[in-house]
């Protein structure tokens, strides 16, 4: 067979399988609210079609940092359901101090400290702090 048709066919069954495969579903927006406040303050939400939700209000305060004399905090949440069919929900506050705090059931928790390891760290802890001086030399 020749090469050059076997790499011509091939190049252009690749084309084929690499072409779009149709528009995207439009989604609709059937609510939103956006709203910025003389004094800093915002509040936003949307609902869309498919049952996406989302809103989040912000609010300066004060702060003891001459330099950023105010830090915006803000507050929300969304929820979705995911390709599982699962009702996805999420909260969250962000903030100066604390950063992005995210709240969801959904969420990954760390696994529970093993008894012989806590049994270790609970040791540990009940030990007297040491602040003496080391009597080697160092060479």
């Amino acid at each position: 067979m020749d090469w050059f048709k076997v790499v011509t066919f091939a190049s252009l069954f690749g084309t084929i399988l690499c072409a779009p495969q149709g528009a995207p579903e439009e989604i609709k927006i059937i609510s939103q609210t956006n709203e910025i406040f003389p004094e800093g303050n915002y509040e936003w939400s949307f609902e869309a079609e498919n049952g996406i939700k989302a809103e989040e209000k912000g609010n300066l305060k004060k702060t003891n940092d001459a330099e950023n004399p105010e830090a915006m905090v803000a507050q929300g949440s969304y929820s979705y359901t995911d390709p599982e069919g699962n009702q996805i929900s999420l909260t969250y506050t962000a903030d100066d101090e604390g950063g992005f705090q995210p709240q969801g059931n959904h969420l990954p928790t760390a696994p529970p400290i093993p008894p012989n390891i806590q049994r270790a760290l609970d040791w540990i802890a009940s030990q007297p702090s040491t602040t003496e001086k080391s009597r080697r030399r160092r060479r």
